[in-house]
Protein backbone atom coordinates (compact mmCIF):
# COMPACT_ATOMS: atom_id res chain seq x y z
CA UNK A 1 0.00 0.00 0.00
CA UNK A 2 1.56 3.08 -0.83
CA UNK A 3 1.30 6.56 1.03
CA UNK A 4 1.11 8.75 -1.59
CA UNK A 5 -2.17 7.28 -3.06
CA UNK A 6 -6.41 8.64 -3.19
CA UNK A 7 -7.65 5.48 -2.44
CA UNK A 8 -6.86 1.97 -1.93
CA UNK A 9 -7.64 -0.95 -3.97
CA UNK A 10 -9.65 -3.71 -1.97
CA UNK A 11 -10.42 -7.23 -2.76
CA UNK A 12 -13.28 -7.50 -5.68
CA UNK A 13 -12.55 -4.55 -7.38
CA UNK A 14 -10.61 -3.55 -9.85
CA UNK A 15 -10.30 0.22 -9.08
CA UNK A 16 -9.56 2.39 -6.08
CA UNK A 17 -12.11 3.13 -3.21
CA UNK A 18 -12.60 4.95 -0.59
CA UNK A 19 -14.82 5.03 2.87
CA UNK A 20 -18.15 7.58 1.94
CA UNK A 21 -18.93 7.00 5.55
CA UNK A 22 -15.41 8.84 6.51
CA UNK A 23 -15.64 10.87 3.41
CA UNK A 24 -19.30 11.94 4.67
CA UNK A 25 -17.64 12.96 7.95
CA UNK A 26 -14.84 14.75 6.65
CA UNK A 27 -17.80 16.80 4.53
CA UNK A 28 -19.54 17.54 7.90
CA UNK A 29 -16.51 18.52 9.58
CA UNK A 30 -15.82 20.38 7.09
CA UNK A 31 -19.17 22.35 6.53
CA UNK A 32 -19.23 22.93 10.25
CA UNK A 33 -15.66 24.86 10.22
CA UNK A 34 -17.49 26.95 6.92
CA UNK A 35 -20.73 27.65 9.10
CA UNK A 36 -18.44 29.22 11.79
CA UNK A 37 -16.63 30.95 8.79
CA UNK A 38 -19.29 32.69 7.15
CA UNK A 39 -21.45 32.78 10.75
CA UNK A 40 -18.10 35.28 12.18
CA UNK A 41 -17.64 37.65 8.46
CA UNK A 42 -21.92 37.52 7.58
CA UNK A 43 -23.43 37.99 10.95
CA UNK A 44 -20.34 39.28 12.94
CA UNK A 45 -18.27 41.22 10.62
CA UNK A 46 -15.55 39.67 12.15
CA UNK A 47 -13.15 38.56 8.81
CA UNK A 48 -9.98 37.71 10.33
CA UNK A 49 -11.39 34.32 11.46
CA UNK A 50 -11.95 33.29 7.62
CA UNK A 51 -8.57 33.07 6.33
CA UNK A 52 -7.31 30.28 9.05
CA UNK A 53 -10.36 28.25 8.19
CA UNK A 54 -10.47 28.86 4.33
CA UNK A 55 -5.86 27.99 4.97
CA UNK A 56 -7.32 25.05 7.25
CA UNK A 57 -9.39 23.57 4.88
CA UNK A 58 -6.76 24.31 1.96
CA UNK A 59 -4.20 22.25 3.08
CA UNK A 60 -6.74 19.66 4.29
CA UNK A 61 -7.82 19.48 0.51
CA UNK A 62 -3.72 20.11 -0.57
CA UNK A 63 -3.11 16.78 1.63
CA UNK A 64 -6.13 14.64 0.25
CA UNK A 65 -5.50 15.54 -3.02
CA UNK A 66 -1.43 15.33 -3.48
CA UNK A 67 -0.47 12.95 -0.59
CA UNK A 68 -3.52 11.34 0.66
CA UNK A 69 -7.21 11.36 2.17
CA UNK A 70 -6.97 9.00 4.81
CA UNK A 71 -3.87 11.85 6.44
CA UNK A 72 -6.23 14.75 5.55
CA UNK A 73 -7.52 16.56 9.22
CA UNK A 74 -10.87 16.03 8.53
CA UNK A 75 -10.97 12.57 7.37
CA UNK A 76 -8.72 12.02 10.68
CA UNK A 77 -11.51 13.13 12.81
CA UNK A 78 -14.46 11.69 10.97
CA UNK A 79 -12.45 8.25 11.24
CA UNK A 80 -12.26 8.57 14.75
CA UNK A 81 -16.40 9.02 15.09
CA UNK A 82 -17.10 5.97 11.98
CA UNK A 83 -14.27 3.68 13.34
CA UNK A 84 -16.95 1.40 14.56
CA UNK A 85 -19.31 1.41 11.65
CA UNK A 86 -18.57 -0.89 8.55
CA UNK A 87 -16.52 0.55 5.69
CA UNK A 88 -18.69 1.49 2.58
CA UNK A 89 -16.69 1.61 -0.46
CA UNK A 90 -16.98 4.38 -3.49
CA UNK A 91 -14.98 4.85 -6.74
CA UNK A 92 -12.18 7.45 -5.74
CA UNK A 93 -11.68 8.71 -8.68
CA UNK A 94 -14.11 11.11 -8.90
CA UNK A 95 -13.88 11.61 -5.19
CA UNK A 96 -10.41 12.79 -5.95
CA UNK A 97 -12.18 15.29 -8.96
CA UNK A 98 -14.64 16.44 -6.65
CA UNK A 99 -11.37 17.75 -3.90
CA UNK A 100 -9.65 19.15 -6.46
CA UNK A 101 -12.91 21.11 -7.00
CA UNK A 102 -12.84 21.54 -3.34
CA UNK A 103 -9.21 22.38 -3.48
CA UNK A 104 -9.50 25.26 -5.85
CA UNK A 105 -12.89 26.67 -4.35
CA UNK A 106 -10.95 26.97 -0.94
CA UNK A 107 -7.84 28.52 -2.24
CA UNK A 108 -9.45 31.09 -4.06
CA UNK A 109 -11.69 31.89 -0.74
CA UNK A 110 -8.51 31.72 1.44
CA UNK A 111 -6.33 34.15 -1.42
CA UNK A 112 -9.60 36.63 -1.36
CA UNK A 113 -10.21 36.46 2.49
CA UNK A 114 -6.70 37.83 3.09
CA UNK A 115 -7.88 40.75 0.81
CA UNK A 116 -11.05 41.41 2.96
CA UNK A 117 -8.67 41.17 6.20
CA UNK A 118 -7.98 44.89 5.24
CA UNK A 119 -10.71 45.90 2.18
CA UNK A 120 -14.10 45.14 2.78
CA UNK A 121 -14.49 45.29 -0.57
CA UNK A 122 -13.51 41.86 -1.34
CA UNK A 123 -16.55 40.30 1.42
CA UNK A 124 -19.31 40.30 -1.44
CA UNK A 125 -17.16 37.56 -3.61
CA UNK A 126 -15.81 35.63 -0.19
CA UNK A 127 -19.38 35.48 1.03
CA UNK A 128 -20.31 34.21 -2.52
CA UNK A 129 -17.79 31.40 -2.80
CA UNK A 130 -18.21 30.52 1.19
CA UNK A 131 -21.71 30.13 -0.13
CA UNK A 132 -21.33 27.80 -2.58
CA UNK A 133 -18.95 25.91 -0.78
CA UNK A 134 -21.35 25.21 2.16
CA UNK A 135 -23.81 24.47 -0.24
CA UNK A 136 -22.00 21.67 -2.13
CA UNK A 137 -21.01 20.75 1.46
CA UNK A 138 -24.65 20.40 2.90
CA UNK A 139 -25.05 18.32 -0.50
CA UNK A 140 -22.80 15.58 0.54
CA UNK A 141 -23.48 15.56 4.05
CA UNK A 142 -26.89 15.25 4.40
CA UNK A 143 -28.00 13.63 1.23
CA UNK A 144 -25.13 11.87 0.00
CA UNK A 145 -24.89 14.27 -3.51
CA UNK A 146 -20.89 15.05 -4.34
CA UNK A 147 -21.48 17.46 -7.01
CA UNK A 148 -18.36 17.58 -7.52
CA UNK A 149 -18.21 13.53 -8.65
CA UNK A 150 -21.59 14.92 -10.83
CA UNK A 151 -19.26 17.39 -12.66
CA UNK A 152 -16.86 14.34 -13.21
CA UNK A 153 -19.40 12.46 -14.67
CA UNK A 154 -20.86 15.26 -16.70
CA UNK A 155 -17.27 15.82 -18.20
CA UNK A 156 -17.07 11.87 -19.28
CA UNK A 157 -20.12 12.18 -20.69
CA UNK A 158 -19.31 15.29 -22.86
CA UNK A 159 -15.78 13.44 -23.73
CA UNK A 160 -14.06 16.14 -22.12
CA UNK A 161 -12.74 12.81 -19.37
CA UNK A 162 -11.42 9.47 -20.72
CA UNK A 163 -13.84 7.08 -19.87
CA UNK A 164 -12.64 4.46 -16.91
CA UNK A 165 -12.28 0.89 -17.93
CA UNK A 166 -13.99 -0.26 -15.22
CA UNK A 167 -16.84 1.87 -14.32
CA UNK A 168 -16.50 2.72 -10.12
CA UNK A 169 -19.41 3.41 -8.12
CA UNK A 170 -20.46 5.91 -5.60
CA UNK A 171 -23.07 6.52 -3.63
CA UNK A 172 -25.95 4.70 -4.27
CA UNK A 173 -25.39 3.75 -7.59
CA UNK A 174 -25.92 6.98 -8.31
CA UNK A 175 -23.67 8.33 -10.74
CA UNK A 176 -22.80 5.31 -12.81
CA UNK A 177 -21.32 6.01 -16.05
CA UNK A 178 -23.83 4.73 -18.69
Amino acid sequence: MSIISFGEYIEGTNYKVLDERRMRGSAGLMLLLGLIAFINGFILQNFIVIPYIAGFLMVNFIIGVFINPKFSPTILIARLFVRKQSALPIGAIQKKFAWSLGLGLSTVVFVLSLFLVNDISFFEPVCMLCLICLLLLFLETSFGICIGCKFYYLFIYLKLFKEPEEKPNCMGDACEVD
